[in-house]
């Protein structure tokens, strides 16, 4: 395993920002400009209301040009620290010549090439990109990059119907069930499982033959699976990346002592799932006992934040 991934995989830090950017891209036609903007600026409002130490930038309509972008993800890079998050999140429509893709936006359009170079600048140790558009699986490879998740609305750029995916993604931001584990996280990898459930739904329901299939990546290597596991090796980077706190989490978060024990119980949940990843490689007694304290452990924090 990556020394940087086994660092930067125990959740959020105590002291660390995450930046979140959010891009509504160009819609061609009047629905579509307020679809993209609605999605945007919900996420926009879901993550200010989290209670999470965020830095929260939302481009959309006429603001949603590559040079705003360019100068955003530059000023993250001059602002961010290596204990720091990056999350991107990119709605709307993609193109892909067979050789690059592009995210469609007023005026002049970003490509995936230019795309890797902004965020490969900043040197926050983990980055999150969610790109929602149509053949948004073209990104995939130029973006991939240890402790890089990537999630994409299709798995190549030959998808190029419009997308629902961001639908689905940002109804995971607000729905409590997003969050199986019940712990008061959504994470990256909670939110892709359900909004890729939400997706392959919708066109069950609709009878339709799927024109989009989610896919996550977060090794930096690879093409992504539709169901990341630690059979695979997909989804350990996304499940430690929080989106988002809810409900009980999110209220403790607002007090220095609780931050401080929720920043411990996400980083002991870290390294059971990372635990988990490394299971078929270790012993069974070596497992179960190393298992046995990391869960004594979290229990101990748990009763803390129930005080």
């Amino acid at each position: 395993m990556r020394p940087l991934l086994l660092f930067f995989a125990t959740g959020l830090l105590a002291h660390a920002t995450t930046f979140y950017v959010t891009v509504a891209g160009l819609g061609g036609e009047a629905e579509y400009d307020q679809r993209f903007s609605t999605w945007a600026q919900e996420i926009d409002k879901l993550v200010k209301g989290s209670g999470s130490d965020a830095k929260v930038t939302t481009l959309y309509g006429p603001e949603a040009t590559k040079a705003r972008l360019q100068n955003t993800l530059g000023d993250i890079a001059k602002q961010a620290k290596p204990a720091d998050a990056v999350v991107l999140m990119l709605i709307g429509h993609g193109s892909f010549d067979g050789i690059d893709y592009k995210i469609n936006l007023p005026g002049p359009d970003l490509s995936a090439i230019e795309l890797a170079s902004l965020l490969d600048r900043i040197p926050a140790g983990r980055q999150l990109v969610v790109n929602m558009t149509s053949a948004s699986g073209a990104s995939r490879a130029t973006l991939e990059k240890p402790n890089r998740a990537i999630i994409t609305a299709t798995k190549s750029g030959n998808e190029k119907n419009a997308t629902i995916f961001a639908r689905y993604w940002v109804e995971a931001l607000r729905d409590p069930a997003a969050d199986t584990d019940k712990n008061g996280v959504i994470s990256a990898l909670e939110a892709f499982r359900y909004a890729e459930q939400k997706t392959a739904g919708f066109y069950d329901t609709q009878k339709h033959l799927a024109t989009e299939h989610p896919m996550l990546e977060d090794t930096g290597k690879g093409d992504g699976v539709k169901e990341p596991s630690a059979e695979n090796g997909e989804g350990l980077l996304a499940s430690r990346f929080a989106l988002l706190r809810i409900g009980d989490a999110q209220i403790a978060s607002s007090t220095p002592e609780k931050k401080a024990l929720l920043a411990k119980r996400e980083e002991l949940e870290g390294k059971i799932d990372q635990l988990k990843y490394q299971k078929a490689a270790m012993p069974p007694d070596a497992y179960k006992k190393q298992l046995g304290d990391l869960l004594l452990d979290l229990a101990k924090t748990q009763a803390e934040l129930d005080k």
